[in-house]
């Protein structure tokens, strides 16, 4: 199932401030993306009907399966080809900063190929 870039993106902020912070709420998430806390109650409340989080009574967010798997398919691909960049000498400010791009529309066969060919290389 093909979902939207900005979905990806919020997922993938969910799963990177659970990491860091242990604990995630809506407000966490605007701040990270720099949106408006209404803009994210909203995106929040689709991604609770879609499956994709649960959410507490107190407001902490949860990944389900599905949004687990989403997030770290799409965190994945924003550090290795961050990585692949860097390795070509891109400074890592810019490569971060590309690979956020670039990860929503690789191919899944694109991807897969540098990730093997980084790997056999000891860059990842």
């Amino acid at each position: 199932m093909k979902i939207q870039e900005s979905a990806e993106n919020y997922l993938e902020a969910i799963l990177m401030l659970k990491n860091t912070h242990g604990a995630v709420r809506s407000v966490d998430v605007a701040n990270h993306l720099s949106f408006t806390k209404a803009s994210v109650s909203v995106a929040m409340k689709s991604f609770r009907e879609e499956g994709y989080i649960t959410m507490d009574k107190e407001g902490y967010i949860s990944l389900t399966k599905e949004g687990m798997h989403i997030a770290e398919k799409i965190y994945e691909r924003h550090q290795i080809i961050a990585k692949a960049l860097m390795a070509l000498g891109v400074s890592e400010e810019i490569a971060f900063h590309d690979s956020c791009k670039i990860e929503h529309d690789i191919s899944a066969e694109s991807f897969e190929k540098l990730k093997s060919h980084l790997s056999a290389h000891g860059v990842i």
